[in-house]
């Protein structure tokens, strides 16, 4: 024990690992202390042939006995164990001994080995022996740097030793075929990996003088190495699947041409002589074949004692594996190495062992004679194996040679070979049995149908069973998963089968399945696996492999008829085995020369169990030369110790028995040694570890463990003898009776393994140190509650739906056939006692299983003081297990009161309301609560279950689900009544009660339901502390799932989400069976706020889709509506209409969009001003609308250049209008359709020409006109031109009227009814909640927000404050505001800007690129600004009006010069473009560079032919050089500039330099066409200007003032060499957008300039 234990632990640690040693095969003599030995704790001996290793608990190495390899004499033969110097330092861990050899593995995994090495044992090279410990390198060779390998176990034989690796690899070194190693050079002095087992989790290892043992963990399932899809050879489907309608066909039946020859026809003929009788059986008899199946999944034995015979069809089994082994060799598919194939040969010889010595009675039919001729074949053909073949290339396909053959399948597979394609599950199952069940009856291959029904009958009841269980605790699906991986060694064994024989087959494999446990991997990872193979190898003489033969083996090999026996521990004689399992049985095979294996069955070449002790398990084992021993547990939980083997005769006694030895085990009497822990074995002696019990501990630790595996046998028992055949009978009731029962077998059995997983580990950790912190339960209680929980819920609700009264009679019977043994696994002892409560107790003893953990653990911390931390843990863990123990048993009286509950209730109402998991909490049947007025006669009867609410009427019943049922108290004083108001979705009532006692019980009772019922836990105690307030009042708020049955707006429709008080309200989604869904936010049960709602359209198979915004209900607000005719809608809504401003693009397609509309609704149609943009034909219309149709003021626009503005009516145009063509032809009067004359008008041709009349007919295509012509005096200049395009615009819509519901909009946000009218204070805080609200809505989707987005979101949340005076810096924090506002359309002002700008561009891009559109473009702007300047001072009421000035804060000092006049400037002439408030000076940088481009292009549109005669001068003159050019342009020579400094060098201006004068300043005016607003544009002339002056001044030197005669024709050069394309448009965008107050200031007049330039270079003539 370690130093940190506590006092109380302290006092007994001396007590612990008491060393005594016993003479073999004397029972008389009583054991001795070690002669010599101290008083130290031994954790471990081990025992060679004369000399012994002890392992101390501080990890030192002790050896006694004889040791010939010491140096010193005096050693040789030492009086007292001495210590192992050379281990001193090295914590040692575990110890083992050969017969000669000793081996110790320390801490850090590091192996040392000394003593007899002639065989290389100690794996040292050429040295006989090894006197001291000395390290062994064990490298893994396949790591490219050599890594060590960390080494947990050791194991030594004779010549040999293996050491188990950490990562679960076996290395071994030594001499002989017990190494498993492929190599012929021995001695192996260097380590090397088993490769055989390479991959698989090897377990433990264990060596007798010349044989090896491995425990390897069973691959999971899913490991298994998949079946190839394709034949190797011929790559066709190996599987194929037919679909029928209510079943599958899994066919393998493909027989591949290539890869199967069999070799002698004489094997082919066998085959077929035995296998037909038994098919025809078969197949006249469908029935006798399901009942075969049945059998590979019946246990058929009690577990206690299960023979050995196999009695086989030899002949049928020997013609079958003839077939296989030249099968698998020829086929290329896995070719095989000798010692496989060997195999074969082993298993013929372990059957013609069978044949001579078969005990009489197994014999039941005789065996037939002839089997000796093929087996003669095969032994001849693989008796010498090769040592030197190659290895084997995969393990699986190896194995699944050596599985077929060697596990004997006989019979059963031939019949099925010819029987065929059971599904390929079905024929695993036919592997993984038994051989022997069939064989048993079918050894004369002529038994009739009828005798196989008997037999089936008898085995279940056959005390003891021959050869292989089929299967023992380890389920059917594991037996299945094996034979996953033996697929490969049968290629086409299969053939088609007929449906109906599939498809019983198939039925009763459904059931069978359930009995399989998931494993879970969490108790896998933590707790020993059951699931468990044996391997073994080496020397066979004695039969000690048992594989059933006496043949070596010179690799692994499975000892299969130790499947799923859940062995758990190996020990292993000089010649004989032992397997330990977790059943606590002992299984032993081998040399059984004086009784040694502990029965005296033969042969002893197969495991067979040995018979220890009737009544007790056997723990611990450990094999000597000759003889074993068996810890067993006893009734007081003091181990027994059992001797079995060699006995000497004592003088004078004469033995009753043959002198060889102990037949049966001996008990020895060791009660006075204390609790024995360890036994280990040698040749003459062995020596057992045992405890004194001190203060309990000891014997509480004991007896945990020794009830534990008791309790694991009674389950296991209980699953193979009741549930499995139970399971597997026909006709077992109800599909919910059996699914319940499936359900209660699958929990079970999980349980049951995680029972026997748990005893497997308590066995270890009594040979351990036995610190209680370390105790599985303690660590890892988790896995236990829950597993108890889970398997007490479904045992619980099969229960309440009746339990097993609910099976049908078959099951019934079956059941009241094994009443005794029923009473026997579950303690009942009164005879009387009904088969029923027999069956209860029995499946809730899992149940009084947790109190006892409780108590022992109680008991063993009573072992530590209190203030211990051990106590305190131990302690938890017991309330833990002790409370949940109380709630399980309060689960199952509740479980029991629902049950009687049901029985006593009317019939009908049961049907419908009896559920697994419902329980009843209470019920009015004592008339104490009633429902308020209710009539006199009518019955109401209120019962409460732990999820529903159920009110039940004379002949009808309502159930209200707990989740939305709100119980409230009625006050007391308003009614004097006890009163509970019940709310429900759709119902509201009051529920009286007798007294105000019964109220509060059912209000309380009420409250925690639904408390419960919303929590989903059930009542769970919280594992650790005590038991958890519980909350009394259920919240009003929650979440929930409801179907509404009579609300006709919800009829049938489901609800999922939050509640308030019995209606929806937050987030939830809404279903109809129609198929509509929303998802969204309701508010007080209706749809309110943003949701998602969709609505299929059957007709066109797609669905409408809506998302937006709702309100009491209906869509309204903002929300785009999808159209399951591809139409698009995104807009504003009101009650479920289109109404307000929106945008509907329809089309098949969205992509190719016919056409367009935006604009203003009105109840669902289009009315007020909108766009309508028809693409398929190239018209824009833009106008007004009066019920979806065209009526009113409108223009339109064609592709063609074709421009119309005028009246409409219906869709067409009539009345008076203009219209224009693409050559400027117009025509002024009246229409009768669209582009139809019809009437008076004018006609004006492009040269100014018109003529009066009346016309008719359609524009394009030939026009009657009856009229004069005129033909006007030529004009004398071009200013006369006629006026037509002032005539443009009065028949179009006016600006302010258009987009007016867009404003609207915007104001409604604000909360005023219409524009100005309403409460500023009211508009932020509409403007506050819109922000957070939006926010809200996108915190769920963040993607949709960037980070300066939210930035921007977090700063408008600060509302600009305004005291005082207003001033300038006020004007900037509006300006700023304003920006960011419009930067989000989150922020009402950004919404309206996004949506100007969505309408701008649709009216103006495309057909809307018509330049007769400019001045409609420009107007609308200027409405925009107007409009929203309208609203900035309604949410800024401090600003003042447009065009006033706000007063400077202070003087500016500095005066500026002025450039062209002589006194300096004066504020009042020219005011600072800052201070005096315009909208656009406000609004236009937020708006026009959204808008820029659209207008631009209308701009360059319109200005196309002046623009083109302007640039043709500019290319022109910048041809010349500078000097030239400004000669040609008159500059005065004076402003020339001399030189240039380029990079600081100054450069003299030649005659042929070009673009180096003025360059800063061209530079500089260049960047007007990269600003969007007139001020930024006029800005950039007035740097321009400086720029000049800047450069002028560098080279006059001295001050001078401009006259605009010298300053124009410098402008004009740099204007020139700034090559501006669109100057034109530039010139003209200022001048219709400036603000007008900068006109007559400085600005003005150098924008005048600028103005003055682009017509003096159109006019320019060069000479």
């Amino acid at each position: 024990m370690d130093s940190k234990k506590s006092s109380t632990e302290a006092e007994g640690s001396k007590e612990r690992g008491l060393v005594h040693i016993w003479q073999a095969g004397s029972f008389s003599i009583t054991p001795e202390r070690l002669p010599g030995w101290g008083g130290k704790t031994v954790v471990q001996a081990a025992l060679g042939m004369k000399h012994g290793v002890l392992l101390t608990e501080d990890g030192e190495v002790y050896s006694f006995g004889t040791l010939p390899w010491r140096i010193e004499a005096t050693e040789v033969c030492p009086d007292s164990p001495i210590l192992e110097n050379a281990l001193v330092g090295h914590h040692v861990v575990t110890v083992a001994t050969g017969s000669f050899h000793s081996g110790a593995v320390t801490e850090g995994g590091a192996v040392y080995m000394w003593g007899e090495n002639s065989a290389g044992q100690c794996a040292v090279a050429n040295q006989q022996h090894v006197p001291e410990p000395n390290p062994v390198s064990i490298s893994d060779s396949e790591t490219s740097p050599l890594i060590a390998v960390r080494i947990l176990q050791l194991a030594c034989g004779e010549e040999h030793t293996l050491a188990l690796s950490l990562s679960r690899e076996i290395w071994a070194w030594g001499t002989g075929c017990q190494l498993g190693l492929i190599t012929t050079t021995f001695p192996v002095t260097k380590p090397q990996k088993v490769e055989h087992l390479a991959g698989r989790v090897v377990l433990q290892v264990a060596c007798g003088a010349f044989h090896s043992l491995a425990l390897v963990q069973c691959l999971p399932s899913q490991d298994l190495k998949p079946v190839p899809e394709r034949c190797n050879q011929c790559s066709q489907l190996l599987i194929t699947m037919t679909d029928k309608e209510d079943h599958v066909i899994i066919s393998d039946s493909h027989c591949c041409p290539l890869g199967v020859a069999l070799a002698e026809s004489q094997g082919e003929s066998h085959a077929s002589n035995v296998i037909s009788p038994f098919t025809e059986t078969l197949d006249s008899q469908g029935e006798v074949f399901e009942n075969t199946l049945v059998e590979a999944s019946l246990p058929t034995a009690s577990d206690a004692h299960v023979g050995h015979a196999q009695t086989t069809n030899v002949d049928a089994i020997s013609s079958q594996q003839n077939i296989l082994a030249t099968t698998n060799t020829a086929s290329g598919r896995d070719t095989l190495s000798h010692p496989h194939t060997q195999a074969v040969s082993e298993h013929a010889g372990k059957l013609s062992d069978h044949s001579a010595g078969e005990d009489s009675e197994s014999c039941e039919k005789p065996v037939p004679s002839q089997v000796s001729a093929p087996f003669d074949n095969l032994l001849v053909e693989s008796a010498a194996p090769n040592p030197h073949s190659p290895p084997p290339t995969s393990t699986s396909a190896l194995n699944s040679l050596v599985i077929s053959c060697a596990s004997a399948v006989g019979v059963r597979v031939a019949a099925t070979c010819e029987a065929g394609a059971l599904s390929l599950r079905k024929v695993m199952n036919f592997y993984s049995t038994a051989p022997c069940e069939t064989g048993a009856h079918t050894s004369g291959s002529r038994i009739g149908p009828e005798g196989l029904k008997d037999s089936r009958e008898e085995q279940v009841k056959q005390e003891s069973m021959q050869g292989k269980k089929s299967s023992s605790l380890v389920d059917i699906r594991e037996e299945e998963s094996e034979g996953g991986s033996r697929r490969l060694s049968l290629p086409g064994l299969l053939s088609q089968v007929s449906p109906r024989l599939l498809r019983k087959a198939a039925r009763v494999k459904t059931r069978t399945v359930v009995l399989t446990p998931t494993y879970s991997g969490e108790a896998d990872a933590l707790l020993p696996s059951l699931r468990t193979e044996v391997w073994t190898w080496g020397r066979g003489k004695d039969g000690q492999l048992g594989h059933g033969d006496v043949l070596p083996r010179l690799q692994p090999l499975c000892v299969k008829c130790l499947d799923g026996k859940e062995v758990i521990h190996l020990e292993a004689g000089s010649y004989h085995s032992m397997a330990l399992t977790a059943k606590s049985q002992v299984y032993s095979w081998g040399s059984n020369a004086f009784g040694q294996l502990g029965h005296s069955d033969f042969p002893t070449t197969v495991p067979r169990l040995a018979k220890v002790s009737n009544e007790h398990g056997v723990w611990s084992v450990a094999a000597g030369q000759d003889y074993s021993l068996f810890l067993v547990d006893t009734e007081d939980f003091q181990p027994a110790l059992y001797y079995s083997g060699r006995q000497d005769p004592a003088e004078g006694d004469s033995l009753p028995e043959s002198p060889r030895g102990a037949k049966t085990p001996v008990l020895l009497s060791c009660s006075k040694l204390g609790y024995v822990s360890r036994v280990t074995a040698g040749k003459d002696s062995y020596l057992t570890l045992a405890d004194k019990n001190i203060m309990g501990y000891i014997a509480s630790l004991h007896e945990l463990a020794a009830t534990e595996r008791r309790f694991y046998s009674k389950l296991s028992d209980t699953k193979s003898q009741i549930l499995r055949p139970l399971l597997s009978l026909e006709n077992l009731g109800t599909v919910t009776a059996v699914q319940l029962l499936q359900e209660v077998a699958s929990r079970f059995s999980k349980l049951c393994y995680l029972i026997g997983q748990h005893g497997a580990s308590l066995s270890n950790f009594l040979q351990g140190i036995k610190e209680a912190r370390n105790l599985v339960i303690l660590k890892h209680a988790g896995l236990f509650l829950d597993s108890y929980t889970e398997y007490c819920t479904s045992i619980t609700n099969f229960l309440v739906m009746g339990g097993f009264q609910l099976l049908a009679k078959p099951a019934i019977d079956f059941l009241n056939k094994n009443q005794e043994l029923l009473q026997d696994l579950s303690d009942v002892n009164d005879e009387n006692t009904q088969l029923m409560e027999i069956l209860n107790s029995l499946f809730f003893l899992p149940i009084r299983r947790l109190h006892n953990y409780a108590k022992v653990l109680l008991k063993l911390a009573t072992c530590f003081e209190v203030t211990s931390p051990e106590y305190q843990k131990l302690q938890d863990s017991s309330s833990c297990y002790e409370s949940l123990a109380l709630h399980l048993g309060r689960k199952r009286k509740e479980a029991e009161y629902t049950l009687g509950f049901w029985k006593t209730f009317p019939g009908k109402m049961t049907d419908s309301l009896r559920k697994p998991e419902r329980r009843l909490l209470c019920e009015s049947s004592n008339r104490a609560l009633s429902l308020q007025h209710a009539g006199r006669f009518s019955v109401n009867w209120f019962i409460l279950f732990n999820d529903a609410l159920v009110h039940a009427q004379f002949s009808t019943h309502h159930v209200f689900p707990l989740a939305t049922l709100w119980v409230e108290p009625l006050s007391e004083e308003a009614s004097s009544v006890n009163g509970l108001k019940i709310t429900t979705p759709e119902e509201q009532f009051t529920l009286l009660s007798s007294t105000p006692q019964e109220k509060t019980k059912w209000l309380r009772a009420l409250s925690q339901a639904v408390d419960q019922a919303l929590r989903g836990t059930s009542g769970l105690p919280p594992y650790g502390s005590g038991s958890g307030m519980q909350r009394q009042e259920p919240p009003v708020s929650r979440s929930a799932r409801y179907t509404f049955y009579k609300d006709p707006h919800l009829k049938d429709a489901t609800y999922d989400g939050r509640w308030f008080s019995g209606k929806p309200h937050g987030r939830g989604v809404l279903k109809w069976p129609d198929g509509r869904v929303y998802s969204g936010m309701f508010r007080n049960g209706l749809e309110d706020g943003y949701g998602e709602y969709r609505i299929p359209n059957k007709a066109l198979n797609k669905e409408d889709h809506y998302v937006g915004h709702w309100k009491e209900g209906k869509m309204c607000g903002q929300g785009v509506y999808s159209y399951a005719s591809g139409e698009v809608f995104e807009g504003c809504f009101q009650d479920n209409m289109r109404h307000g401003h929106g945008l509907l693009r329809s089309g098949k397609l969205t992509s190719s969009s016919p056409s367009m509309f935006i604009g203003q609704w009105a109840m669902d149609k289009k009315a007020g001003y909108g766009v309508f943009d028809d693409i398929t034909r190239g018209e824009k219309y833009m106008g007004m609308w009066q019920d979806d149709a065209c009526h009113g003021n409108g223009v339109v626009v064609t592709q063609f250049g074709l421009y119309y503005e005028g009246n409409f009516h219906l869709n067409k145009m009539t009345g008076n209008g203009v219209l224009l063509s693409e050559d400027d032809t117009m025509y002024e009067g009246e229409f009768s359709d669209d582009w139809t004359l019809n009437g008076k008008g004018t006609l004006t041709l492009l040269n100014g020409d018109y003529i009066e009349g009346y016309f008719s007919g359609e524009w394009g295509s030939g026009i009657k006109i009856n009229g004069t012509y005129f033909k006007p005096s030529l004009y004398e200049n071009d200013k006369d031109r006629p006026k037509y395009l002032r005539k443009l615009g009065n028949l179009a819509v006016a600006a302010d009227e258009k987009w007016k519901a867009v404003f609207d909009e915007c104001w409604r946000q604000l909360g005023c009814e219409s524009p100005g009218q309403g409460d500023v204070w009211k508009a932020w805080d509409n403007i506050a909640v819109a922000l957070t609200a939006s926010r809200r809505q996108h915190r769920d989707s963040p993607e949709i927000l960037s980070r300066s987005q939210t930035q921007t979101l977090e700063s408008l949340e600060f509302i600009p404050q305004h005291v005082g005076a207003f001033s300038l810096e006020k004007y900037d924090d509006i300006k700023k505001y304003l920006i960011k506002a419009c930067d989000t359309p989150l922020h009402p002002l950004g919404r309206l800007v996004e949506t100007l700008v969505a309408v701008y561009r649709m009216t103006y891009v495309g057909v809307g690129a018509n330049r007769r559109l400019l001045q409609e473009a420009v107007k609308e702007i200027k409405s925009y600004l107007k409009r929203i300047f309208q609203l900035v001072r309604f949410l800024f009421p401090e600003l003042p009006e447009e065009g006033s000035t706000i007063p400077l804060s202070a003087p500016q000092s500095t005066e500026r010069k002025s450039f062209c006049t002589e006194k300096s400037d004066s504020r009042s002439e020219s005011p600072e473009p800052g201070c005096v408030v315009t909208s656009s000076g406000l609004l236009l940088p937020v708006l026009l560079p959204r808008l820029y481009p659209p207008l631009f292009m209308l701009y360059a549109l319109e200005h196309d032919r002046e623009e083109d005669v302007y640039w043709e001068c500019v290319l022109r003159l910048n041809k010349q050089p500078d000097v030239a050019l400004l000669g040609f342009l008159g500059v005065q020579r004076k402003f020339w500039p001399v030189t240039l400094s380029i990079f600081g060098e100054s450069k003299k201006i030649l005659p042929t330099t070009k673009d180096a004068c003025f360059a800063s300043a061209v530079e500089c005016l260049q960047q007007i066409s990269t600003t969007f607003t007139p001020s930024d544009k006029l800005k950039v002339i007035q740097q321009t200007f400086e720029e000049i002056s800047q450069s002028v001044l560098a080279s006059l030197q001295e001050d001078f003032l401009w006259s605009m005669d010298d300053l124009f024709p410098v402008f004009l050069y740099v204007v020139l060499r700034a090559r501006i394309r669109n100057l034109g448009s530039e010139v003209h965008l200022i001048e219709d957008l400036m603000d007008p107050y900068l006109q007559h200031g400085e600005q003005g007049i150098m924008f005048t300039t600028l103005k003055a330039c682009y017509y003096q270079i159109q006019r320019e003539k060069l000479t």
